[in-house]
C-alpha cells in the first residue's frame, strides 16, 4: 500500500515536472476545491475591475481590553502635553499685550525686554529675587518630562525602548553610525592616495564635553557615572578621527565653550609715583577679621615692608612663607617691592591679607599664562573660611565633653 502511494506521487510529480526548488514547468490544469475556505491576509478585498478597496464583512476587529495603568499613564501624558501647549498660548498672548503696553513691536520681543518691562511696570522692593513678579516661556518654567513611549495596545515607539535608556543608547548609536561612516570615507581617501590634512580634523580648543546634568536634561534619563564616562569614551574617539570634520554639527550638539576666566577678568593698568616707578595698590584686602592695604612696586629688588618693619613682623615661619609664596610663584622676588598696613586679628589673617594682595596686585606685572596658573593654583581665590564659633553644651565648635556612665 504504501509502494503504491509513493508510486503514484512520483508520478504526480512528473507531469507537473516540480522540482526541488519549486519551479512549476509544465502548468497542469489545478480543480479548486469549493469545499476549503482559505483564511485572507488582508482585512480588505480590491475590485480590480472598479479598482476600489471594499472591507471584507466576515473579518472582525477585535480591540483588545486596555490596561488601567496603560489608561492612566496615557492620559496623565496627553493633559501634560495639553497643559503645556495651553500655557505656551497664554505666554504669547501676555508677550503681545506686554509689547503693546511697551508700544514695541510684538514679533521682536525678547525675553530681555520682558523682564525690562516687567521691572518697570511691576517694581517690586522685595529682597528675594524668587518673590518677585516674573515671565519666563514655559519651556524654562517647567520641568521636561517624557511624552507617551508606548501606544495603546503596549507597542513602544522607541527601537530602544527596551534598554530602559532609549535616548541614551540612541546617542550611542549614533556616534558608532558617525564612526563607521568616517571610516568608510577613510577607506575611499586613502584608495584614492589623498592624505587626511589638519583641516579635516575638527578643532576643539576652547570648547569642552558638556556635564552629567547637561546630559541628563538633554536625554530626560537619569545617567550613571559609568554611562557618563563610556560616552565621554565614545565621543573622544570621534572627534579624534583624522576626518572628524565631516560630522562636526554632531559633535558640536555635545560640545560647550569653555570659559576663559583669566581674559574676562578686568586687570587694571600700573600707575607711576614720582620716581616713574609703576605700581598697584590693592586695598579692602580682608582675610576674616584682620584688614589690610597692599602696594607692589615694579623695578624693586624684593624689599618686603609690613607695618614699617621687615618679613620679621611674623614671628612664624608659616606666615612668612605664605607671604613670599606669590612671589616664588611668578619668579617675582627680586623684581618688586612690597609695601602692606595690617591691623586687626591674628598673625594667620594678616599674613592672609598680605598673600592675597600681592596675588592681586602682580596680574599687573605678568602675562596671561601666568595669571592663568596663578588662578589654577589658587592664589587669586578669596578665602572666605572664618573660626567656627563654639556651641553651647559642647567643649568647643565641633568637640563634645567626654562622656562618662558613672
Amino acid at each position: 500500500m504504501a509502494v503504491s502511494m509513493v508510486t503514484r506521487f512520483v508520478k504526480v510529480r512528473n507531469v507537473m515536472n516540480i522540482n526541488n526548488f519549486s519551479a512549476v514547468g509544465n502548468v497542469a490544469p489545478i480543480i479548486q476545491r469549493l469545499d476549503v475556505i482559505s483564511k485572507p491576509y488582508c482585512t480588505k478585498f480590491i475590485d480590480h475591475n472598479n479598482m476600489k478597496s471594499i472591507p471584507l464583512v466576515s473579518q472582525k476587529k477585535t480591540r483588545n481590553k486596555l490596561n488601567k495603568a496603560v489608561a492612566a499613564y496615557m492620559q496623565r501624558s496627553k493633559d501634560y502635553k495639553q497643559f503645556i501647549e495651553n500655557q505656551i498660548a497664554e505666554y504669547n498672548i501676555g508677550k503681545r499685550h506686554l509689547a503693546n503696553m511697551m508700544g514695541e513691536d510684538p514679533d521682536k520681543f525678547t525675553q530681555a525686554d520682558i523682564n525690562r518691562s516687567i521691572r518697570y511696570l511691576f517694581p517690586s522692593g522685595l529682597y528675594d529675587k524668587d518673590a518677585r513678579p516674573v515671565m519666563l516661556h514655559p519651556d524654562k518654567l517647567y520641568a521636561s518630562k517624557k511624552e507617551a513611549e508606548f501606544d495603546e495596545t503596549g507597542r513602544p515607539y522607541h527601537y530602544l525602548f527596551y534598554t530602559t535608556k532609549p535616548n541614551f543608547y540612541e546617542i550611542l548609536h549614533n556616534i558608532a553610525g558617525s564612526c563607521n561612516y568616517l571610516n568608510e570615507l577613510e577607506d575611499k581617501k586613502l584608495e584614492s592616495r589623498m592624505l587626511p590634512t589638519p583641516q579635516d580634523k575638527i578643532d576643539f580648543t576652547g570648547l569642552k564635553w558638556i556635564s552629567k546634568r547637561a546630559l541628563e536634561n538633554a536625554t530626560l534619563e537619569k545617567l550613571t557615572d559609568a554611562d557618563y564616562t563610556y560616552f565621554i569614551k565614545s565621543i573622544d574617539r570621534l572627534r579624534d578621527h583624522p576626518f572628524s570634520c565631516h560630522v562636526a554639527s554632531f559633535i558640536m550638539k555635545y560640545a560647550s565653550k569653555l570659559v576663559d576666566i583669566s581674559s574676562n577678568a578686568k586687570i587694571p593698568e600700573p600707575e607711576y609715583d614720582e620716581n616713574k616707578r609703576p605700581f598697584i595698590l590693592v586695598d579692602k584686602c580682608m582675610r576674616k577679621s584682620s584688614r589690610g592695604t597692599v602696594k607692589v612696586i615694579g623695578n624693586g629688588s624684593g624689599k618686603i615692608t609690613i607695618n614699617g618693619q621687615d618679613i620679621t613682623y611674623f614671628e612664624d615661619i608659616q606666615c612668612r612663607e605664605q607671604i613670599i609664596f606669590p612671589l616664588i610663584f611668578t619668579n617675582m622676588c627680586d623684581k618688586v617691592d612690597v609695601e602692606a598696613t595690617v591691623n586687626g586679628g591674628g598673625p594667620t589673617g594678616q599674613a592672609g591679607v598680605i598673600r592675597w594682595g600681592i596675588a592681586m596686585a602682580l596680574r599687573s606685572f605678568i602675562d596671561v599664562e601666568m595669571v592663568e596658573k596663578m588662578r589654577l593654583a589658587g592664589l587669586l581665590t578669596y578665602d572666605w573660611r572664618r573660626r567656627e564659633r563654639k556651641k553651647w553644651g559642647q567643649e568647643g565648635a565641633r568637640r563634645k565633653f567626654t562622656w562618662k556612665k558613672r
